[in-house]
């Protein structure tokens, strides 16, 4: 076939014959005329090509040609690569067998979940800086451990009260400045603990600054993101994203050890004080707050989701949601269990385990890394959890977590020694793998029981973990300046997770929901709807 012409100067690129396989359309057309019935496609010319040159112009159309209508010149190409969901069906081949838009590797809800890592990593390792100066601030200032530990039950309340404002603070203001807001209250803060000489300046700094910050980055930032960003992998999200808060242990706990042992404890808080400005940075460049600022679906959506009511009183939304989740007696469980779960780990393993062991002759490093080996295992068994929880009833999973967790701490007394042994092993192993496996399942019963505000009722959920962590982190204090060890405290605290199965199975009664059903969302009880009843 000869090659066909154009008129010169009626477009830049050369026509060719559409091929029976057709591609979609990936730049625009010339303005030159077309012959009707005839689908052209564009190649650039170069630069350096003359322009006065013939042009080709397109044969007529022949009886064994196909002809296709013209596509519009506002339909979009599909070259956008972000608009696009890896578990949303292509559409069908168009006329003529047409291939759909390429499609991107990376859902960019991968990006932002990758982020909200990094700072929740950061954060695990910003809270547990407290632990490792106890001694060292004995040592200096002469206060007891029971003083020293106010701070940290300071710290852990406001860690927990802030975190169902946060949630609605995020749905007002945006993730990314609530985010940064927070992290660069607790470089504030941590700096500041530099210059303290009494104890109420660390109460005040790490007490209250710190506890502000991470507060506002706690399990209700995890859930506010997994809601917003993932339809399908929410438990298995939901578990990377709270295990980071191990992983952030495992990295910070031995290195500030060793700053505080060789360098002193003043190291340790500038370190947290760099590191949280320096999360900051990715936060402000690759955070985004909803899919459709992109024009993306929710990774695993096949539809959009509806638009989010708009509520500029944050505080009077969370307060209201609080509310209507308490006439519930599901929130009343949920809340006492998890109380028993942040008292059984932050409280008093997270924040006195180091100097517990420390009493038996065990040197703080070893001791440190000892926690941060937990975090390891941790990480596994919250990711697994996470797996667990889009499979198995939620109900069932606590219920098996906090008996397996009871009954390892009473055992605990009798492990702990100066050296480190297999028994010690042991329990490091199989604590980790509990640690706060809990979390996915209780923010899928919250998602179960109170729909679209499920990320503020976790808030308050996690508020309880929080207020059950402080006061079992003061009284363990306390405790160990009565009696000189404690052993007490791990006895009460294999004590507190047998109520807390209780509690689960309390969850059970009068309800006949399947196993493995929690990503079904009741009624929302933001929206004057009470939430189920159990």
């Amino acid at each position: 076939m000869s090659s066909p012409q154009v008129p010169a100067g009626q477009g830049q690129g050369t026509r060719e014959p559409w091929p029976d396989s057709c591609e979609s359309c990936h730049s625009g057309h010339s303005s030159g005329p077309r012959t009707p019935g005839t689908l052209v496609r564009v190649t650039e010319r170069s630069a350096l090509a003359p322009t006065s040159a013939p042009e080709p112009t397109a044969p007529e159309p022949t009886a064994s040609e196909p002809t296709f209508p013209e596509p519009a010149a506002s339909e979009p190409t599909g070259s956008d690569p972000l608009v696009t969901d890896p578990l949303v069906p292509a559409p069908a081949a168009g006329v003529g067998g047409a291939v759909p838009a390429r499609r991107p590797r990376v859902h960019y809800a991968w990006v932002v979940a990758g982020v909200a890592l990094l700072v929740l990593l950061g954060s695990a390792g910003f809270r547990s800086a407290p632990s490792l100066m106890m001694d060292a601030l004995h040592n200096e200032f002469g206060w007891s451990l029971g003083t020293i530990s106010s701070a940290t039950s300071v710290n852990l309340t406001l860690y927990g009260l802030t975190a169902p404002f946060a949630a609605a603070l995020m749905d007002r203001f945006g993730v990314r400045l609530v985010v940064v807001c927070a992290l660069l209250t607790i470089s504030v803060g941590s700096g500041l603990t530099m210059l303290m000489r009494e104890p109420w300046q660390l109460v005040l700094c790490w007490g209250v600054l710190v506890g502000l910050g991470s507060g506002s980055m706690a399990g209700a930032f995890a859930t506010t993101i997994t809601g917003r960003w993932f339809q399908a992998r929410q438990g298995l999200v939901t578990g990377v994203l709270t295990a980071a808060g191990a992983a952030g242990n495992l990295v910070f706990l031995p290195v500030g050890a060793w700053l505080v042992e060789q360098h002193g404890w003043r190291s340790a808080v500038v370190v947290v004080s760099l590191a949280a400005s320096a999360v900051a940075v990715p936060v402000l460049l690759l955070m985004r707050e909803r899919p459709a600022d992109l024009g993306l679906l929710p990774y695993g959506a096949t539809e959009a989701p509806p638009a989010p009511a708009a509520d500029s009183r944050a505080l009077a939304r969370s307060l209201r949601v609080l509310r209507d989740a308490a006439r519930t007696r599901a929130f009343w469980l949920l809340a006492g269990s998890f109380a028993i779960c942040g008292a059984t780990t932050a409280g008093l393993v997270g924040t006195h385990f180091i100097p517990a062991a420390h009493d038996h002759g065990m040197p703080v490093t070893t001791a440190a890394s000892l926690l941060a080996l937990i975090g390891v295992f941790d990480v596994a068994g919250t990711v697994f959890s996470g797996w667990l929880t889009d499979r198995v009833d939620s109900r069932v999973l606590l219920t098996v977590y906090y008996g397996l967790r009871g009954l390892s701490l009473l055992l605990l007394p009798q492990l702990l020694s100066g050296s480190l042994q297999p028994p010690v092993l042991a329990f490091v192993v199989f604590y980790g793998l509990d640690w706060v496996a809990t979390v996915p399942p209780t923010v899928a019963l919250c998602r179960r029981h109170f729909g679209e505000d499920a990320s503020i009722v976790f808030g308050w959920v996690l508020a309880g973990h929080q207020i059950g962590a402080a006061v079992v982190a003061g009284l363990a204090g306390l405790a160990r300046d009565a009696l000189g060890n404690y052993d007490l405290t791990w006895y009460g605290a294999g004590a507190l997770c047998a109520v807390a199965v209780g509690l689960c199975l309390a969850l059970r009664t009068g309800r006949t929901d399947r196993p493995g059903g929690d990503g079904a969302p009741a009624k929302a009880v933001g929206a004057g709807a009470v939430g189920a009843e159990v």
